[in-house]
């Protein structure tokens, strides 16, 4: 009973360096767990709110654009309407249809630009693999 109880007390240092070092590992990996969580959580945020503010700055050109280009072929549609209205409707749809090509031509480039979003929490992510598997 004695060399059991011998052994239980060498084996209690060890089960608790071992607890230890589990715990440790656990705190390890749940700190690590928290700031790539944060850090998704920012590039989120921030990406959302880029995307706002994309989409409202976006509405409001479109908007804004389009009502003073309306206006404009309209007064010099009016203006020209007794000596050259088919040559003035004419220029001011082939106006419209080339703006409006630029516009999808430039939305197409901005989302190309806007795909990676969590870049950093990736890197990270990719960067921490590396670190385990070392």
């Amino acid at each position: 009973m004695s060399a059991s109880g011998g052994s239980d007390s060498t084996d209690s240092p060890q089960a608790e360096s071992l607890i230890a070092g589990v715990k440790g590992w656990f705190h390890d990996g749940l700190a690590l767990l928290h700031v790539r969580l944060e850090l998704l959580g920012l590039e989120a945020a921030h990406h959302a709110q880029q995307l706002v503010q994309t989409l409202a700055l976006a509405l409001a050109v479109a908007f804004l654009g389009c009502l003073g280009l309306g206006f404009l072929a309209v007064l010099l549609t009016v203006l020209l309407w007794d000596t050259h209205r088919t040559l003035a409707l004419t220029l001011f749809t082939a106006v419209f249809i080339t703006l409006a090509g630029v516009g999808l031509w430039l939305l197409k480039r901005k989302l190309q630009e806007s795909r990676q979003w969590f870049e950093a929490t990736a890197q990270e992510l990719g960067r921490d693999v590396e670190r385990l598997k070392s």
